[in-house]
């Protein structure tokens, strides 16, 4: 039989019949590399021998047995969060985030804890030696347990049969980028070997009821390398950032069909492993500047979870004559477009000056209620007047100046009091109704545009 080869964009997965420099789909360069084809009747067929013995026949929906409250806790508070609340048994979840960032780590540690539960776990290194990974177990104190196995392996027909084997109800794939079906004639990390690899280990987790984590590297741009089908297949995407030289990380669920997208969880790297960070509000203004113009705080919501952050902004003159506005943790085009509002509806003169914007601790702050702490930090760093240290601001801003109101305002007050902030400026309308909120050692301060906020101050 006649092989047949494509060239596949090891960026998006794109195949094409000849080799070209510029994929015409995500646009990389020099991103085709020459693969073997494999028949689809060949694939499926594939898939079938390595997940032998695990098929099932249609059942009708109404007989299908579900446990509401079943998942597995591994008692680390931020992860389970993350999660939607534990682990579902036979969900596929992708972890990724940059070398070095702690995706090992927080796996093997939540391994450790879910086999002290009594739960057989199956952790497979594929770029670790077993006495590498228990050098690391021993580093972040975790200790060893009957119901741990780990293996180096990167074969995926040779995995299969450790999980037929051993029939664990936890397995962990470190990482994806490295296991390759034999069958396939491309290297490992390879768009064909990684969608192909966990199509196999997925259909086989999904039949079994087998909870799977895999771990994945991401691209120079932040973006998890593989195809983009990778991100499909499985029930969770989640995202381990943090600063390069920040101690503090933040896993992210980007994608999560057993939970909400919007939940954080927030660590500490230390010495023995990664820890959790119960307050994070605390960590991220312990450092605040007191008596300095353009810092404001402001209680944000990250799912269900309030905490405070302080936003940082910096106005000086423009040098070059062409302005900068930057922002660290903050869209940039927000920032322009309250710029913009601040300069034609308050009158202030931003059309000359450069404008910078830092949320400290390495946050990245997506909420809207944001709007009011950002203008009145640049409006303070303008002035030079200074935002009251026992104030905090939040608020919604249209393209009129108007504050709109936001959502969960009780939860943010709330945080604001715990940390023992005295007044907080709110959107008028969120006061409409008092008898559903009345904090009692924090002063509300309602306002219904920038203006009156910043005369409020």
């Amino acid at each position: 039989m006649k092989t047949k080869t494509v060239f596949v964009c090891q960026n998006c997965g794109t195949q094409a019949a000849r080799w070209m420099g510029k994929c015409p789909n995500c646009e990389e360069w020099n991103s085709y590399v020459e693969e073997t084809a494999i028949p689809r009747s060949e694939q499926s067929s594939i898939r079938v021998q390595l997940a032998a013995g695990v098929a099932v026949a249609p059942v009708l929906l109404k007989e299908v047995d579900v446990l509401q409250d079943r998942r597995y806790m591994t008692s680390i508070g931020e992860f389970d969060r993350v999660m939607g609340g534990g682990i579902v048994p036979g969900s596929v979840t992708l972890i990724g985030g940059d070398p070095g960032i702690g995706k090992s780590t927080i796996v093997l540690q939540a391994g450790c804890a879910l086999a002290r539960t009594g739960l057989k776990v199956l952790y497979v290194s594929g770029e670790e030696s077993v006495k590498q990974a228990k050098m690391r177990a021993d580093r972040v104190a975790q200790s060893a347990n009957e119901n741990f196995f780990i293996v180096n392996e990167i074969d995926v027909e040779t995995i299969t049969g450790y999980i037929h084997q051993l029939n664990p109800q936890v397995v962990i794939i470190d990482s994806i980028q490295v296991v390759h079906l034999a069958e396939l004639s491309s290297s490992p990390g390879s768009v064909a070997q990684v969608r192909e690899s966990a199509a196999v280990l997925t259909q086989l987790a999904k039949s079994r009821g087998v909870s799977l984590f895999f771990v994945g590297h991401v691209t120079k741009e932040g973006m998890l390398a593989g195809p983009r089908v990778l991100e499909h297949m499985v029930d969770g995407v989640l995202y381990f950032e943090g600063e390069r030289y920040s101690s503090y990380r933040v896993l992210r669920a980007n994608k999560n069909r057993f939970g909400s997208t919007n939940e954080i969880g927030v660590f500490e790297m230390t010495a023995t492993g990664l820890q959790e960070v119960l307050n994070p509000s605390e960590i991220f203004l312990c450092e605040r500047p007191e008596g300095s113009s353009g810092s404001v705080v402001v209680p944000i919501m990250e799912g269900t979870r309030p905490f405070l952050v302080e936003i940082q902004g910096l106005v000086s003159r423009s040098a070059f004559g062409m302005i900068r506005q930057k922002a660290q943790g903050f869209d940039a085009n927000r920032l322009s477009l309250l710029a913009a509002v601040l300069e034609k509806r308050l009158g202030m003169n931003l059309g000359d000056k450069d404008i910078f914007l830092n949320v400290v601790g390495g946050v990245k702050v997506m909420d809207p209620a944001a709007d009011l702490g950002v203008s009145l930090a640049v409006a303070s760093a303008l002035l030079d007047k200074v935002v009251p240290h026992d104030m905090a601001v939040l608020g919604e801003v249209g393209l009129s100046g108007e504050v709109r109101s936001v959502a969960q305002i009780a939860s943010r007050v709330n945080e604001a009091q715990k940390l023992g902030f005295t007044r907080c400026i709110v959107p008028k309308n969120n006061l409409k109704n008092k008898n559903d909120f009345k904090p009692s050692n924090i002063r509300l301060i309602p306002v219904a545009t920038v203006k009156e906020a910043l005369d409020k101050l």
